[in-house]
Order: C-alpha cells, then structure tokens, then sequence
C-alpha cells in the first residue's frame, strides 16, 4: 500500500516540476494527436505534454482504482533525451521520473 502512496506523491511532483519548468500547457492536444499508437506519442506529442495528457492521468487513474499495473516502466530514459536542452534546469525533473520507474516497477512486481 505504501507504494502506492508513494506513487500518487510522485505523480503530484512531476506536475509541480513541468509547471516550475513551464512544460505545463493549458490547451489539450488533439483527439487525434491523443491517438497515436506510437510509444509515448512521439509522432504526434511533445514528451512533456504526453507526460502531462496521458501518462500522468493514466497512471493516476490505476492508482485510484487500484488497478493492475503494467509491466515495468522505463520513462526517465526518454525524458534524460527529451529535457537534454534544458541542461541542470531538468535535474529534478529526471529524479522524479527516475522514482517513478522504481515505485512503478515495484508494484508490477508485486502479487
């Protein structure tokens, strides 16, 4: 249980984070950019709104429903490539993301 906490914590930061970065957008993307079937929308969606559209409220979801999770997650690898122009700025950032691979991993792991 406590990972899950731990998980919906980490959620509440990397949202706090894109928007101290300013990658917080207010305007949705398309349905149809929402749609790709690409991995993390790269054909349609910057990294940062498809934190924010879709993998933020989706993972949010499994954990209000205490769904099932997903095998491992691996995104703080894509976010080390899509924030490199921040430089030192995308630090936390990639912190954040990097304990949300651990907790997510963990509790796919889990019975």
């Amino acid at each position: 249980m406590q990972a899950w906490h731990e998980l919906a914590d980490e959620l509440l930061l990397l949202q706090r984070e894109l928007q101290q970065l300013g990658l917080w957008s207010l305007q949705a993307p398309s349905a149809a950019a929402l749609a790709s079937r690409e991995p993390f929308c790269v054909d349609t969606l910057a990294f940062e709104q498809w934190l924010q559209w879709v993998f933020i409220p989706r993972m949010a979801q499994i954990v209000e429903q205490g769904q099932g999770m997903p095998g491992g997650c691996s995104i703080q690898p894509m976010g080390e490539e899509a924030f490199a122009h921040l430089g030192r700025q995308a630090g936390d950032l990639l912190l954040i993301l990097g304990r949300i691979d651990r907790v997510v991993t963990r509790l796919a792991v889990q019975p």
